[in-house]
């Protein structure tokens, strides 16, 4: 059987789209690992389903599987681009805001148009940060603290955060040169996170100002990571690096977030149809 599919991706955060509206996936793992592959396939960090919410007052719903066929419940990239899918399509009824079902639980979504008339841009509501050791999970016990993990010989102090994907954000001296490829399938395995964790490594660059690498659980380093980064927002704000609003440099561009220390982060990035083709 063939299925139609669209390849997008969110400041460099890559996926291959599905539209189950009009596609039947009867596999989607098989389909995730296929499709994700750089060298024999489409080339991307996962595969997610654009389907139809199954409760009223939502406009669609986001099914995503990473590249190694595995689930995940939350991407802000990933769903930056469904809003954009949804919108473009018209799906949305010419709404520029509206709710979107996650694994995660929903999230709100405004469509920032551009000259062209589609969505360029998205500002996701991405949910209150979940700090409780059983939500993110982890075996680590306070929440919201530093804790240490002593990987491959080094001592690496990191805060857990939950963001829909169980996260551990690290503040280094330097991103660039750090071995994100060594430490960071280190940490994901690690059992302080029984449902392996994202790993986060960050470079505070100013008042306000951060870059990020993210080691991604299922996927490896990917260009971008929209829940990382939120979690990297919230990290930033507990350990008194950063206040509120902040920029965050990643491989694959910039995102802007902001948290108030207790609700909802909100975060906005660039949303980018690459092709469209046909998986036979």
């Amino acid at each position: 059987m063939s299925i139609e599919f669209v390849k997008m991706h969110g400041t460099g955060n890559d996926y291959v789209y599905v539209d189950l509206w009009t596609e039947t996936v009867p596999d989607p793992v098989a389909l995730a690992i296929a499709v994700s592959h750089r060298r024999f396939g489409i080339g991307s960090d996962g595969l997610i389903l654009v389907a139809k919410p199954d409760e009223d007052g939502f406009a669609g719903r986001m099914i995503m599987y990473n590249a190694d066929g595995s689930t995940s419940g939350m991407c802000g990239n990933g769903l930056r681009c469904v809003a954009k899918f949804l919108f473009d399509r018209w799906r949305t009824q010419g709404a520029t805001e509206f709710r979107l079902q996650t694994g995660a639980g929903p999230r709100g979504a405004k469509v920032h148009v551009g000259v062209d008339g589609k969505a360029n841009r998205v500002t996701l509501s991405m949910g209150k940060p979940l700090l409780s050791p059983e939500e993110i999970p982890t075996t680590f016990l306070a929440q919201g603290e530093e804790f240490e993990l002593e990987v491959a010989g080094r001592k690496l102090k990191g805060t857990p955060v939950g963001m829909g994907n169980p996260h551990f954000v690290v503040f280094v001296e330097e991103t660039e040169t750090f071995p994100v490829h060594e430490i960071g399938p280190l940490i994901e395995n690690h059992p302080a996170f029984p449902q392996r964790v994202n790993a986060e490594f960050v470079q505070v660059m100013g008042p306000g100002h951060l870059r990020q690498r993210t080691w991604e659980r299922g996927s490896g380093e990917t260009w971008a990571c929209g829940t990382g980064a939120s979690a990297v927002c919230v990290a930033s704000r507990l350990r008194g690096h950063t206040q509120g609003a902040v920029e965050i440099d990643l491989l694959g561009g910039r995102l802007s977030l902001d948290w108030d220390g207790q609700g909802e982060v909100q975060l906005t990035g660039n949303a980018v149809e690459v092709f469209r083709g046909v998986w036979d």
